[in-house]
């Protein structure tokens, strides 16, 4: 690929993706892109991070036009590559996610189909928004981790289930979901933790807090129902202490909206969060559906930073 700026579409492929099955997988999704006359050049990732190091390069080499393949968590890879790069404005880099991931929550708040043909009638017409990204900072064994992210972040409990579903391979991935976030139940130990916002501060035992961009994650699940993609704003959501069956008898409002509707459970719209440790524990976070630290983190706001391809 030329240095200079190119027309063509870089595709970054995580042969991991979806247990990996994307491996067998990406031969017919290549020959379907060449029957439809797609212009494209590709490369595998092989490591961790690999697919935000790929996309700087694809930048630095001119590269305009990125197509992430696979799940959620190889999307938020390849943001992080158009997001962290300084060469010009991530605004003028379209990104595109072609969902063959387990839980693929990320497209469900903008309609992006996941029918192979359907989605390269998208990809075909070029049609873009942008949205905004949130961008966190957190420590991992001390050491400090920034990192951007396009979807959903998740704290106390639900940073638990991450952990806990990690190297799983499911098949039914909304019902697996669910139950791995239910038996983590009776494991997790909860903690108390201060949460900072527009001038607000509340220190308590939090089930969850989550940070949205956009609407779901999980599986399906709608922890941050108010959240609205380029409003400029997080949406906040967080569950005071809860007990177990409080938590199995309302599971039906994580995923129909209602969850805002409980006495215990708040939800906001704000710009920047801060959340601190107040026990001997720190309270872990995920972004995307990755694990990458704990307390003290805060979140900031990039309006609109995310030029996506859309239906």
């Amino acid at each position: 690929m030329s240095k200079k700026l190119t027309n063509q579409w870089f595709i970054i492929v995580n042969p991991k993706a979806n247990g990996g099955k994307l491996e067998n997988q990406w031969e017919r999704i290549q020959r379907c892109l060449n029957n439809n006359h797609i212009d494209f050049f590709v490369k595998k990732t092989t490591h961790p991070n690999h697919a935000t190091e790929l996309a700087k390069e694809a930048i630095r080499n001119g590269c305009r036009k990125i197509i992430a393949v696979g799940g959620d968590g190889t999307g938020n890879e390849v943001a992080n590559g158009i997001l962290q790069q300084k060469i010009i404005s991530s605004a003028e880099i379209t990104f595109a996610l072609l969902p063959v991931g387990t839980g693929n929550d990320w497209i469900k708040t903008h309609k992006i189909p996941k029918h192979l043909k359907t989605w390269i009638e998208m990809l075909k017409s070029e049609k873009t928004t942008f949205q905004d990204a949130g961008y966190v900072s957190c420590f991992f064994h001390e050491k400090k981790v920034d990192r951007y992210f396009i979807n959903v972040a998740g704290m106390a409990y639900d940073a638990f289930g991450v952990q806990n579903a990690e190297g799983k391979n499911w098949r039914f991935p909304k019902i697996q979901y669910l139950l791995n976030a239910l038996s983590g139940l009776f494991k997790y130990k909860i903690h108390r933790a201060k949460l900072i916002f527009d001038k607000q501060e509340v220190v308590d035992f939090f089930y969850i807090i989550n940070v949205g961009v956009c609407k779901y994650s999980g599986g399906g699940m709608q922890l941050v129902p108010h959240a609205i993609p380029n409003d400029g704003k997080f949406a906040l959501t967080f569950a005071r202490k809860l007990s177990k069956l409080a938590v199995i008898l309302n599971t039906y409002r994580f995923y129909n909206a209602s969850l805002l509707e409980h006495s215990k459970v708040e939800g906001f719209l704000t710009k920047k969060i801060r959340v601190e440790t107040m026990d001997d524990e720190p309270t872990g976070i995920e972004v995307d559906g990755e694990y990458i630290g704990e307390t003290p983190v805060e979140f900031s706001i990039s309006p609109k930073a995310l030029k996506i391809l859309i239906p």
